[in-house]
């Protein structure tokens, strides 16, 4: 079974490249907000206050949303498993994270 903390360091790292390439390409918030658009529209009653919560950082100045893109307290991590970032990285850039992780994980195993 995969540990949790493994689990949200896997993310934060994602997001971490995610913020890197907000700061150099700051549009790529619109492609965020597309993404909620369209998960709103079938997300669950349980769901939406967190893709509300998206909505309203993409709103907000930019380093409040890399703040939590790379941030490691509560919020930030929760807020990180409904991501709306999904498609801004390319599957080269994701598989190197994920191996990456594999190897801590067999480290750890």
């Amino acid at each position: 079974m995969k540990d949790h903390r493994l689990i949200d360091g896997r993310s934060l790292a994602f997001h971490c490249l995610v913020a890197e390439k907000l700061r150099a390409k700051p549009t790529l918030r619109e492609h965020a907000k597309r993404n909620l658009e369209r998960w709103h529209t079938h997300a669950s009653p349980r769901v939406r206050p967190a893709l509300d919560e998206w909505r309203a950082l993409l709103e907000a100045p930019l380093e409040q949303l890399l703040a939590v893109l790379t941030g490691s307290d509560e919020r930030a991590t929760r807020l990180r498993q409904s991501s709306p970032f999904a498609g801004v990285l390319t599957p080269q850039e994701r598989f190197a994270i994920l191996r990456e992780f594999q190897a801590r994980e067999s480290l750890t195993a």
